[in-house]
C-alpha cells in the first residue's frame, strides 16, 4: 500500500517547505523556537542557538547545558564551511589509575561526568555569526523553562524508565517527578532553576557558566558527591573553531567535523561506496546494504586504530580520506560474503544525543549535534543551577595502549558528526542524527537515499534503517557487543534472506525500532526553496516560514 505522502518512496508525513527559513529538530517546540528567531530577523546561526537551548529544555534526556557537541556552519556570502568543537575534556583529577582502583568507569553518577563544553560553543558561534542579541536568542528556551511545557508520550516513557534515579535525588525528584512519580503525558514540566541559569548566560555570556556563581555552584555540587570537577576545569575550557574535513561524492562536497569527532568515518564510507554502482544494486536491497555494512566495518576498524583527540595523537587523516586509500579498501570487500575479521587498513601518512538543522532565506545553513551521552546523562542535576550533567566519561577506554585511553585534560573520542553537503560551492543538503555509533551509518543511508536514489528529505528519514554492531568497537563502556546486523522490521523477507546468505547475523527490530532521530534539510538549487524532513521515531518535527 502506498503511504499517504509518498513521492518516489514511502513517507507518512509530507516534506515541509518554506522560502524564508526552516528548522528540523527532535521536538516541535524547539523547531518553533528556531522559526520564531528567524521571524524576528535572526539568521540560521541565531536560530541554531535558539533551537539548541530549547532542545535542552524540552528534550532533557538527550542534550542540554551540561553536555557537549559540534556545530557545522555554512555561510552563503563566502561559500565557506566552518566547524565548532564544543566538547569538554576529562577533569584534571580523572586519571586512568583513579578509575581502575574503583573497578572502572561508572555508567551514572558524579564520576561519569566530564567538563560540560556545549554552551561555550553556542556562544562563540553566536558572537561571530549571529544578528540578534543573545537575550533574544535564548528567550524561547527561558520561557519554556519558566512557563513549562507539556510532557510528550515519548518523554514520559523515558522518565518512567528512570524513576529510581529521579526519585532518589532531591534535585531531579523536584523537576522530573510528581512526589516521586514520573511526570505523565500532558503533565507540565517546569525548570525554573535552569531558566534562571539561562538568563544569567544571556546577560553575562561565558563567564556566567565557566567562571562565576554558576560555575561555583556546579563545583560545589560535584564536591558534595565526591566528584572531580574543579573551578579550574571549567575556567580552562574553551570551545574551538576548527577547519572541517571533507571529501567529494558524485559532484558534491561532503563536509564533516574533524576528530575528536567520528565524522571521518562517514567520509571514508562514502569514498568506498563511490567505487560501486549503487543504483544498479538498488535502493535498500540486500546487495546495497551488504556493501554499505562492509564499508562501515572497514572505517570503524580504522577509527579504533588511529583516531582520538588530535591534540594528543598524530592522526593520518589525509591518508584515511584519500581516494587511493578508498580504492584499496574497496578491494577488500567481498560482495558475496560478510567479513568477520576486519583489521585496520594502512592509510599511510597522507543515547543519547540530539540533532537539528537550520537554514535561512539568505542561504546560510547549520547542522548541530549535542548530547549529554546516555539518556538523562549522569542522572544528576547540579543543585540549584538546574543543569542536568552528562555522563560522557563512559566513552573512555582504560587500556593503556588504546588511542582513546583516558588522560586528564584530554578530550574523549566522540560519535557526533553533523553533515553539510554542497554543490558548486552552495549548500544543498544539511543532515544528521543522534544515536552514538549508528550516526555515521544512518548518515550514509540518508546521503545515498537522497543523492543516489532521489528521495525527498522526509522519505529519507522515514526509510527503514539498519545498524551494524562491531565487537569490540562500541563507543560506550564496556565497548563490547555482539557482531550483529540490526534491521527494522519493514525490510522485506527477500532482503533478510539475502543478507543472511552473505553471512550477516541478523537481529530484527520493530518496524520503527531502529536507532536515531534523523533530521534533514535540502535546498533547491534553482529556487532556493527549503525542504525539510524530520524523523517520526521520536518527537521530531520540521517547521518552515
Amino acid at each position: 500500500m502506498q503511504s499517504p505522502h509518498a513521492i518516489g518512496h514511502h513517507a507518512f508525513r509530507p516534506s515541509v517547505m518554506g522560502r524564508n527559513g526552516l528548522v528540523a529538530s527532535g521536538h516541535p517546540l524547539a523547531s518553533q523556537a528556531g522559526i520564531a528567531t528567524l521571524m524576528a530577523g535572526g539568521n540560521a546561526i541565531d536560530a541554531a542557538v535558539a533551537t539548541a537551548a530549547a532542545l535542552g529544555v524540552v528534550e532533557p534526556a538527550a542534550s542540554g547545558a551540561g553536555g557537549d557537541g559540534f556545530l557545522l556552519i555554512y555561510r552563503s556570502d563566502t561559500g565557506a564551511v566552518s566547524a565548532v568543537n564544543a566538547t569538554g575534556a576529562a577533569p584534571r583529577a580523572a586519571t586512568r589509575e583513579f578509575y581502575l582502583e574503583r573497578g572502572g568507569i561508572p555508567m551514572r553518577g558524579i564520576l561519569s561526568v566530564s567538563i560540560p563544553g556545549l554552551v561555550d560553543g553556542w556562544l562563540i558561534a553566536h558572537e561571530r555569526h549571529g544578528l540578534l542579541s543573545l537575550e533574544r536568542v535564548l528567550e524561547p528556551a527561558v520561557s519554556l523553562c519558566e512557563d513549562g511545557f507539556p510532557v510528550s508520550h515519548q518523554l514520559s516513557g523515558s522518565l518512567s524508565g528512570w524513576t529510581e534515579n529521579y526519585a532518589s535525588d532531591p534535585f531531579t525528584r523536584n523537576v522530573f517527578t510528581n512526589d516521586g512519580q514520573p511526570l505523565g503525558p500532558g503533565d507540565v514540566l517546569r525548570q525554573s532553576d535552569l531558566g534562571a541559569t539561562l538568563r544569567r548566560i544571556a546577560a553575562e555570556g561565558r563567564s556566567a557558566l565557566y567562571e562565576g556563581d554558576v560555575a561555583e555552584a556546579i563545583v560545589a555540587f560535584s564536591r558534595s558527591r565526591d566528584g572531580l570537577l574543579t573551578i579550574k576545569d571549567l575556567a580552562d575550557h574553551h570551545a574551538q573553531w576548527t577547519d572541517p574535513i571533507h571529501t567529494t561524492y558524485k559532484d558534491h562536497t561532503v563536509y564533516e567535523t574533524p576528530p575528536n569527532s567520528s565524522g571521518h568515518i562517514l567520509l571514508q564510507e562514502l569514498n568506498i561506496v563511490e567505487r560501486f554502482d549503487l543504483q544498479s544494486l538498488g535502493c535498500n536491497t540486500a546487495e546495497c546494504i551488504h556493501l554499505m555494512v562492509e564499508a562501515k566495518k572497514l572505517a570503524f576498524s580504522d577509527r579504533e586504530a588511529f583516531v582520538a583527540d588530535p591534540d594528543w595523537l598524530d592522526i593520518p587523516l589525509r591518508g584515511l580520506l584519500s581516494k587511493s586509500y578508498a580504492e584499496r579498501q574497496a578491494r577488500r570487500i567481498d560482495l558475496h560474503r560478510a567479513a568477520t575479521d576486519v583489521p585496520a587498513g594502512l592509510p599511510g601518512s597522507h543515547e543519547d544525543t540530539t540533532c537539528f538543522c537550520t537554514a535561512d532565506r539568505w542561504g546560510n545553513a547549520v547542522c548541530v549535534l549535542q548530547s549529554i551521552q546516555s539518556g538523562f546523562g549522569a542522572g544528576l542535576i547540579a543543585g540549584n543551577t538546574g543543569i542536568l550533567l552528562n555522563n560522557r566519561m563512559t566513552y573512555w577506554h582504560l587500556e593503556e595502549d588504546h588511542p582513546n585511553c583516558l588522560m586528564p585534560g584530554k578530550r574523549v573520542r566522540h560519535t557526533m558528526n553533523p553533515v553539510i553537503v554542497t554543490r558548486d560551492n552552495k549548500a544543498v543538503l544539511v543532515c544528521g542524527t543522534p544515536g552514538a555509533d549508528t550516526q555515521v551509518q544512518t548518515n550514509l543511508q540518508l546521503i545515498t537515499h537522497i543523492l543516489d536514489f532521489g528521495m525527498t528529505p522526509q522519505e529519507a528519514v522515514e526509510a527503514p534503517r539498519w545498524r551494524s554492531l562491531q565487537n569490540p568497537m562500541e563507543s560506550t563502556v564496556p565497548h563490547t557487543c555482539e557482531d550483529v546486523l540490526q534491521l527494522e522490521g519493514r525490510f522485506s523477507e527477500d532482503v533478510r534472506e539475502g543478507l543472511a546468505r552473505r553471512g550477516h547475523d541478523l537481529r530484527i527490530l520493530g518496524d520503527w525500532g531502529g536507532p536515531g532521530s534523523a533530521q534533514a534539510i535540502a535546498i533547491h538549487p534553482e529556487t532556493n526553496t527549503l525542504i525539510g524532513g524530520s524523523d517520526p521515531r521520536r518527537d521530531g518535527y520540521a517547521a518552515a516560514w
